[in-house]
């Protein structure tokens, strides 16, 4: 796959969202956020303190401009508030099979939007824009066999269970996305 141009987050918009670049006044609601219990419960399993979100807030300039993509900021329309971030990125995960070089899609939500239908809003913005984008013929994510939300919005935006493997001596379920109009492959 030939990595696209992009050195930050282009902008994209939802019915409901802004898809675009985390700035520095988004860094307090982002830490607040992932300091919520329900945000991180199938993501790492606990609250993030304000220094680990820091470093996890960091990481999205640098995917941008390292890989050509990466996270977007999510913020609601009618409020101008951050209220998540979803994006695809290649963590180099340790993880079998391998992820490297997938694009993996990833996407969490501040609670209060939890339950409205906005992750799959977001998801299938973002599916549309890889396919017209990224050039990858496939891509991928992995989701905590109890997040039945998310398993939700996968299946909703075309992503079917490949396998079921461990990530960090947890079980985790690993999906997969064709390209609209292309092959499945593993």
């Amino acid at each position: 796959m030939t990595a696209p141009a992009f050195k930050t987050a282009p902008i994209i918009e939802t019915q409901r969202t802004i898809l675009r670049a985390h700035g520095l006044d988004d860094f307090d609601t982002y830490a607040e956020m992932w300091s919520e219990p329900a945000v991180c419960r199938f993501i790492g399993g606990r609250a993030r303190t304000r220094e680990e979100s820091w470093q996890r807030f960091l990481r999205h300039a640098g995917l941008w401009s390292l890989i050509g993509y990466g996270y977007w900021a999510v913020e609601d329309k009618a409020t101008g508030r951050f209220i998540g971030e979803a994006g695809f990125q290649d963590m180099k995960r340790e993880i079998q099979p391998s992820l490297e070089g997938l694009p993996e899609i990833g996407w969490v939500l501040a609670s209060a939007a939890h339950g409205k239908g906005i992750a799959s809003e977001i998801v299938g913005e973002m599916t549309a824009w890889a396919d017209n984008v990224l050039g990858a013929q496939r891509t991928v994510c992995i989701i905590d066999p109890e997040n039945v939300a998310s398993l939700n919005v996968a299946r909703k935006t075309a992503y079917n269970e490949v396998l079921r493997t461990t990530y960090h001596e947890k079980p985790t379920i690993l999906l997969e996305r064709p390209k609209a109009g292309g092959l499945n492959s593993v």
